[in-house]
């Protein structure tokens, strides 16, 4: 099965009956990850009537009405992410209600259309890679910096030894076969 994340983190404002609906995708690796966007979502966005949201994360699927109706607002939004074959994934709509009623039919467009918008051209197909960690000398640093120029670094430490810890995409893995490096475990780039 063919699954796809999303490229970069981003923000869309809707403003349907005078109700603001600002939709937001993110992308998530653990439920720690989703616990501090969501606390922060909700520090941020304290005054929002309501902040609906659903998640994947492999087999693990969840959603919030936040108050709204059942099944008009988390739901939808968990349909667009699995439609769109999405995984790593969380989508929130933050509400400001305008003081119309919009009924069940019209929550569940505004939410799902909230998400829709911020898909299109923001999908890529899911690329497999891996957290390293490297150890060598303090000599390698400009020819470490050069290999892993592609890949994500973490963290880096002058210690006793330079101490390197990256995203690496699995087909680029092999060009790190002369340094001390280990696998701290396979991950979605």
């Amino acid at each position: 099965m063919s699954m796809k994340t999303i490229i970069n983190n981003k923000e869309i404002t809707t403003i349907i009956n005078k109700s603001k609906f600002i939709g937001i995708v993110k992308k998530v690796y653990t439920k720690d990850d989703i616990y501090n966007i969501l606390k922060n979502i909700q520090k941020e966005y304290s005054d929002a009537t309501h902040i609906c949201y659903a998640y994947i994360i492999n087999n693990d699927k969840k959603y919030s009405d936040d108050k709204e109706p059942t099944g008009t607002a988390g739901r939808p939004i968990l349909d667009i992410l699995e439609k769109n074959k999405l995984n790593y994934i969380i989508a929130i709509v933050i509400r400001y209600f305008g003081g119309i009623k919009l009924g069940c039919n019209g929550l569940l467009r505004a939410y799902s259309s909230s998400i829709s918008k911020l898909l299109i051209d923001n999908t890529k197909e899911i690329e497999y890679g891996y957290m390293i960690e490297i150890e060598t000398s303090y000599d390698k640093n400009n020819e470490l910096d050069y290999l892993l120029k592609n890949s994500q670094i973490i963290k880096k430490e002058f210690t006793y030894k330079l101490k390197v810890k990256a995203i690496i995409k699995k087909n680029e893995i092999d060009k790190l076969s002369n340094y001390n490096y280990s696998i701290i475990n396979e991950i979605i780039i």
